[in-house]
This record gives structure tokens, C-alpha cells and sequence, in this order.
């Protein structure tokens, strides 16, 4: 359930004066999905393990996925002899892969329930690495804004790029960890689901 992979885009822009238009960290978010069959638990566990996106790093398939990448845009501007970021603005491109369940009819009620308890945990799982990556966004936004003044546009340039990779290192662990807490409650979290649902039949 981790993201597929995750680049960054610089591009720098020098400005003639400080004093552009500010932009907030903004998502583009796409969905695709895969199809998957078969008519009992068993079968879907197995539609999923064959299916499933697959990582690159692992090449282990997992019932969910979200590739994201990151676009930076920075514009500088020089003032006094000095050089500032003028202007920085990050997007997130998210592109959610989620698994499509074509049930049969002689699939069970009880697979069934099964089935959309685990489907909306799949989605929710993917649009929370979503939200991460928006948060570490807006994070990386501030930061570049609140650089200050350099002494030549190269300087700031050089500081930028430390400063972006500082902030995608920490997006990267903080992804990192919540992949591995949402794996160690999956088994109670599902039950608790699954409970409220039937509670709710």
C-alpha cells in the first residue's frame, strides 16, 4: 500500500521583482482501478496477490496503491544585491490505484460484507497517504517562502534544494510509518469494521 514512486520537479524561475501572487500546495488526485474476480475469500486474497499494483522497491503486490509526485516551482528575484524566493509553489500529482470486485452471483452475503469492509479500508488507507503528501507539501511551501535573502540567486537556488530534500526525506519516513501501524492494527481495525457494519444491518 505505499506509494509506487515519487519525483521531484524543480523549476526555477527568476523573477524582477518580489511581490508575486502566493498559491497554497494544491492536489491533483486521479483514480484507477484494477478488476478482480473470484467468488469466495480465498479467491479474492488470491485475485488481489496476483492483480495488485506491484512496488518497485519490494516487488511484493499490495491491494492498493498511490503513485505521487511532487512538481515544485520557484521563482527568484533580486533586490539590493541580494537574491530571495519570490515565489514557491508545490503540487502533489496522485494518482490512487484501487481494486474493482467483479462479484459473481453466487458469491455469499457474507463475502460480500467482507469484501466492502475491506474495500473502503483499501481507499481510505491510499487517500491518507494522500493526505500526507499535502500536508509535507504545504510544509515545503512555508519553508522556501521563508528562506530570506541570500547573496547571490545560486546561494538560494543551493538552499532551496536542501531545504526540499530535507522536507520529501520526512514525507518519505512519515509515509514509511504509517504503512507499518496501519499494518500492525489491520487485523482489529478490520474486526472493529466489520462489527459496526453488521451492527448496522
Amino acid at each position: 500500500m505505499k506509494r509506487l514512486s515519487q519525483r521531484l520537479v524543480l523549476t526555477a524561475l527568476i523573477a524582477a521583482t518580489i511581490g508575486l501572487p502566493a498559491h497554497a500546495a494544491s492536489v491533483v488526485k486521479t483514480y484507477s482501478y484494477f478488476n478482480i474476480g473470484g467468488r469466495t475469500l480465498e479467491e479474492l486474497e488470491g485475485e488481489l496477490n496476483k492483480r495488485g499494483p506491484q512496488m518497485k522497491n519490494t516487488g511484493r503486490r499490495h491491494p492498493g496503491a498511490t503513485q505521487m509526485e511532487f512538481t515544485s516551482r520557484v521563482g527568484y528575484a533580486e533586490q539590493g544585491g541580494k537574491c530571495a524566493v519570490a515565489k514557491a509553489t508545490v503540487t502533489v500529482k496522485a494518482k490512487v490505484i484501487l481494486p474493482r470486485w467483479r462479484a459473481p452471483r453466487r458469491a455469499d452475503q457474507d463475502t460480500r460484507l467482507i469484501w466492502n469492509t475491506l474495500s473502503a479500508d483499501i481507499k481510505r488507507h491510499e487517500e491518507s497517504h494522500v493526505g500526507i503528501a499535502k500536508n509535507h507539501a504545504r510544509e515545503l511551501e512555508d519553508a522556501l517562502r521563508g528562506l530570506g535573502r541570500f547573496p547571490t540567486c545560486q546561494a538560494a537556488q543551493s538552499r532551496v534544494k536542501q531545504v526540499t530534500d530535507r522536507i520529501l526525506a520526512k514525507h518519505d519516513r512519515e509515509q514509511t510509518r504509517f504503512d507499518k501501524i496501519e499494518g500492525i492494527n489491520f487485523e482489529s481495525r478490520i474486526l472493529r469494521l466489520l462489527q459496526y457494519r453488521m451492527e448496522r444491518m
